[in-house]
Order: C-alpha cells, then structure tokens, then sequence
C-alpha cells in the first residue's frame, strides 16, 4: 500500500462526527449549510436529468457552463477568459487541486503551502512527489510574512499553493499581501495554484481579489472556485478550473485520467447559477453574516473570545483568554458533555503549532446555532 495514504490517521473530523452522533450533539464542526440550496437552480438539475442528455459530456466540460464561468469571473473579477481554451469544469475543487497537483509537479519539486490548510493538500502534494515547504500563519490576522516566504522559497520551489479566502482562519488576503506573494513567485518562476473556493463568501462589504488577476500572475496562475460553496450545494461537486492555455492543456489532461467529466445535468443548473445577478449574490453573502452575528454575539455574551470572521462559514473562539491550551482536548470535552461538536484549529496545522483555538460553522439555522450556544452556557466560567 502506498505509504502516503496508508499511514493517514483517523482525521479529527471523523472523529468529531462520531462523538457527535454518540453524544446527540449540535454538530458545528461539519463545514455544511442546513440550507437546502436555491430552488431554482436544483429544479434546473431536476428537469436536466429527465428532460436532457446522460451520456458523457465533453471532457472539458459542458460548453455552456465553460461560458458561464468565463462571463462570470469577467462580470465579478474583472478576468478575461476564454471559455475554450482556459476553461474546465472538474468533479468539484479538491479532484481540480489532485489533477493540478500532479499535472504541474514532478518528484522533488518544491510546494509552499500555508498552514492553517485543508487537510488534502500535504498528501496530495506527497502524492504526486512534492517536498512541502510549510509556512504557519499566525492569528488572528493569518497575514503573509515576508520572511517566512523569503524562507520558504528557493530555487527548488515549483509552486506555491493558496488557499484564499482561507478555511478555517475566516481570513481574507487584501492586495498587499496577494502583491508580496506574487512577487516571489515571479522572481523565482512558481507557480501559484489557488483554491479560492470561498471567493463569493465574504462579508463587510469587501471583496475577493484573485491572485490571477495581478500583474505578471495570469500566465502562472491556476485558479480553483466551487459550485459548492457559491450555491450551497457541497453534494454536487462542480468545480472549476481556469489558466493560460499553456497551462490548460496538461491540466487537461491529468483531469481525463481521473473524473474524466462530470454529470451534465448539474453542470447545466451551475451554469443558470453563475449568471444570477448582483442581488443574489449580495443576499447570500448579507444571509451568512447575519448568522456569523448571531453565532459571535451569543459566544461574546457568554464569555468566549471571538476572532474576527471575514470570510466563509466559519469563526474561531480562542480558549487560551480561558487559560486553556489544548483544543483537542477541549472540543473532545464539550461535544461529550456539552453536546457541541466543533473543530480544533490545531488539526489544520500539521506541526500542531497553534493550540488555542477551536472553529465553529454558523450556517446553520438559527435554531440550531441558538441550541448550540444554550448549552454552551456557563462553559467559559468553568471550562472542562
């Protein structure tokens, strides 16, 4: 067996969703809405399926949707793109993240990564032969540091792999940082691969900025966004790729030996998605921070302190203002005896460096995130 995933724990996300169906919990740890997705769009997929074709799509994806996703990005980021040439659709982002992965690297080459991370990036960058150069943001801002890049980046570095907005610090990288970063990877001739998922799910009236989009990046940019996570519907994996053609076409190709292509009739809702217009988007987004308010002024009240949530479904308490230093121990204590499940950041980072902290989801109805903080009542007075 392939030592790589073979020796992979159990991850802490497993485990949290076990002790939360033991224990009965009020599951805040599992990154998904209870929101069932916009009607429209499902009923879309619904007579797509009945009324539409079955059979394999084009394995770049359905022309219709590589065109909305380039009208898209034109309309929201201000990117020009070509929907035949620097456009594919993917069985949602982490299968686009593989492909990438061992598309553009060989044995040897050096990845920066940026911890807190997904927890697939380090074995699919092990995967495909890559030596990871880690460089741990610190909270609460979880900025860039010049040094730490200085550090991290060398001759031997291939790519560099972004995750922006950023899960689970609910972080958002302004343009000064994404500038810092692109420089680097000019200098020393990277790649910038960027999970940028979350791109639609920020709050506070700002907005993304996408990596590609500054100077000198477009033609060394591979861009990731999600259906998922725009559309709240993580069930449907529909990802979507864009880059240079250059680069397009080994993606391409890496993408054919793996999903090869992706169901029409969900690709075909995506599609009528993508073209909704401002206000949607804008009622989204006002949607999800409502619930990050209620979620904040409920933890605040009762005597948690609460990091800045900027961007995606999630905030983070810290327990070391309760003199606390273990979130494993903690998250393992409360879903047991609190009955609330939730995540500690720690699992993000993979030396472990940062222990205080413990992530939340808050896109959940307002029932459940109101129950979660009921019986969170008095925990930080006495915690466990």
């Amino acid at each position: 067996m392939n030592p790589v995933f073979a020796d992979l724990p159990t991850t802490v996300f497993e485990t949290m969703s076990r002790l939360a169906r033991e224990h009965g919990a009020v599951n805040l740890g599992q990154g998904f809405p209870d929101d069932p997705g916009p009607d429209d769009i499902r009923e879309a997929a619904a007579r797509a399926l009945i009324d539409g074709p079955n059979q394999y799509p084009p394995m770049m994806g359905l022309p219709a949707l590589r065109q909305a996703v380039a009208a898209h990005y034109a309309r929201h980021q201000g990117l020009a793109l070509d929907p035949e040439t620097e456009v594919m659709i993917t069985s949602g982002a982490t299968e686009a993240l593989a492909g990438a992965l061992l598309a553009l690297i060989e044995p040897g080459d050096e990845v920066v990564l940026f911890a807190p991370m997904y927890d697939a990036y380090l074995p699919l960058v092990r995967r495909a032969g890559g030596v990871p150069r880690i460089v741990n943001l610190a909270p609460p801002s979880f900025r860039l540091d010049e040094a730490a890049l200085a550090a991290a980046f060398s001759d031997r570095t291939k790519l560099v792999l972004l995750n922006n907005p950023l899960n689970p610090g609910a972080t958002l990288l302004g343009r000064d940082d994404l500038a810092t970063l692109a420089r680097f990877c000019r200098a020393h001739d990277v790649i910038a691969l960027c999970d940028e998922v979350w791109e639609h799910v920020v709050f506070d009236g700002a907005r993304h900025v996408p990596l590609m989009g500054l100077p000198g990046m477009r033609e060394r940019t591979v861009k990731i966004g999600s259906a998922g996570k725009i559309f709240s519907l993580t069930g449907w994996k529909v990802g979507f790729v864009t880059a240079e053609a250059r680069l397009m076409r080994v993606l391409a190709k890496a993408h054919q030996f793996l999903t090869f292509t992706t169901p029409p009739n969900l690709q075909a809702a995506v599609a009528l998605g993508l073209a909704k217009d401002q206000a949607w988007f804008e009622a989204m987004r006002a949607g999800y921070a409502r619930s990050r308010d209620r979620l904040a002024a409920g933890l605040t009240e009762r005597g948690f302190s609460v990091l800045p949530a900027a961007a995606t479904w999630f905030l983070n308490i810290d327990i070391g203002a309760l003199g606390l230093s273990d979130d494993v121990a903690f998250c393992e204590a409360m879903v047991a005896r609190s009955g609330v499940a939730a995540i500690p950041v720690s699992a993000f980072y993979p030396d472990g460096a940062v222990r205080h902290l413990v992530r939340l989801c808050f896109a959940k109805a307002d029932a459940t995130l109101d129950e979660a903080l009921d019986r969170m009542a008095g925990l930080a007075r006495a915690p466990f």
